[in-house]
Order: C-alpha cells, then sequence, then structure tokens
C-alpha cells in the first residue's frame, strides 16, 4: 500500500542522509522524497513516498523517530491529507495539428504552457501523482515526450492536525 511519511527534521549536514539510511537499511524503497526548510531556517519538512503495509510502515516511523535529528514523523495517509506534486513535461509540437492536440490536453488537465519553442512547448501540471501519471499518458498518445521531471509529493494534513515541533 502506498503511504506518505511527514518528518519533522533539524535542517543540517548528515540528516536527511541518516533518514534515509534507515529505509535503505531496512531494503525499503522510497518511491519519491521532497524535503525543504520550514518557516522556522533550523528545521526541514521531509515527505517520503513509499509502500509497505501497517507493520512495515510502523516498524519504519518508529525507526526513523528515534534519530536523533528528528523531532517528529506521521504518516499522512492514516487521515485526510492533501497532496501535489509538480511536473514539468517538454513535448515535440512539430505540426499545427500537435499542437493544437497538446493545448487542448493543457486545458483539459489545467497545466500550463511555460516555455514555446519551435519544435517542443514546456509543460508545467500539478496535482496528485494519478494526474500527472494521466497527463503523461495523455500527452504520449499524441505526441512524443522528450523529456520530463517530477518534485516527487509534498502533503499536509487536512483541517487542524499539523506536524509541529
Amino acid at each position: 500500500m502506498r503511504r506518505i511519511i511527514s518528518v519533522l527534521m533539524e535542517n543540517a549536514p548528515g540528516s536527511l542522509s541518516r533518514i534515509v539510511g534507515v529505509f535503505s537499511q531496512r531494503g525499503f524503497n522510497v518511491d519519491s522524497l521532497c524535503v525543504a526548510p520550514t518557516d522556522d531556517k533550523s528545521l526541514s519538512r521531509l515527505t517520503i513516498v513509499t509502500h509497505g503495509d501497517d507493520k512495515v510502515i510502523e516498524q519504519i516511523t518508529k525507526q526513523v523517530n528515534k534519530l536523533i535529528d528528528v523531532l517528529k514523523v506521521t504518516d499522512l495517509t492514516d487521515g485526510h491529507h492533501v497532496e501535489r506534486e509538480l511536473m514539468l513535461v517538454k513535448v515535440a509540437t512539430r505540426s499545427e495539428l500537435i499542437r493544437a492536440e497538446v493545448k487542448r490536453n493543457v486545458d483539459i488537465f489545467r497545466a500550463q504552457i511555460v516555455d514555446v519553442d519551435a519544435n517542443n512547448y514546456t509543460i508545467q501540471v500539478t496535482g496528485t501523482s494519478d494526474k500527472l501519471d494521466a497527463f503523461a499518458h495523455a500527452l504520449s498518445q499524441s505526441t512524443e515526450i522528450i523529456e520530463a521531471s517530477r518534485t516527487g509529493v509534498c502533503g499536509l494534513a487536512r483541517g487542524e492536525k499539523a506536524l509541529r515541533p
């Protein structure tokens, strides 16, 4: 089962490496990773997407929580949450017909064309991982995807629940 784990940690050299080390030492894969400083520059928020059953996720969260750099760990998928991911995708647009079809998909998925060249468009789209996968699939049906880059999932719990020290 896909899980989103959010970690509040010290913004210090080696902190990220130690947390990811917990996953690799136990043979767990990280599907995506997103980390950035919070409004308190001494802290960072790390969002990890992984797969595992309840027992595996409980084991990982307990082990990550034991690390000295970690202030708090929560599994966002335990409750209601908001998640978003950003994808930049460059597509070939060598004809007017292809350009029209790409623009149609951009409108349908509420994406944005952020760069235009004679032979390609660069498009930005945000949403859930499923939405980004669907957008990439729709584009691949009408044109060549030259390259793509994704940020990984960022997420927050809905309502009053918050990850604070």
